[in-house]
């Protein structure tokens, strides 16, 4: 079985034991594209808003393939900047990809509060709390 683990940027620290407990679990753990390099979107914007868009296009589009190759999607809804189990736009995307490709979709906490509540919940998203262990 195979999963890729989506989430904001600021989460990538908290991957590891996460990782490590699918991997105990059977399953066969994708990590998000810029992983490695989590400063890559800085470094986009570096080279200007051109760049920026041509590279945020890119890893939609990648991130659109991988998820066709997944049994499923986890992701990593965490607390940030003061917004409770926060999805950005990026994971957003990832997660209606998910959606209308028919994978399941797993949430590590509750659907967040606000403006997404109704989109993210129209997924049937499989809340664990944290819990690996659910993830089947």
């Amino acid at each position: 079985m195979k999963i890729f683990v989506i989430c904001s940027k600021a989460f990538y620290g908290n991957i590891p034991p996460i990782k490590e407990g699918l991997e105990k679990n059977g399953w066969e753990v994708y990590l998000p594209h810029t992983y490695e390099n989590p400063n890559a979107e800085n470094e986009w914007y570096a080279k200007g808003k051109e760049e920026h868009a041509k590279m945020k296009g890119e890893m939609f589009r990648r991130s659109r393939e991988r998820i066709k190759e997944m049994d499923a999607v986890l992701t990593l809804n965490l607390d940030k900047n003061g917004k409770k189990n926060y999805v950005g736009g990026s994971t957003f995307l990832e997660l209606y990809e998910a959606f209308m490709e028919g994978k399941k979709i797993y949430l590590w906490n509750d659907v967040p509060e606000g403006i997404l509540y109704d989109e993210i919940s129209g997924f049937s998203p499989i809340v664990i709390n944290g819990d690996v262990n659910l993830v089947k």
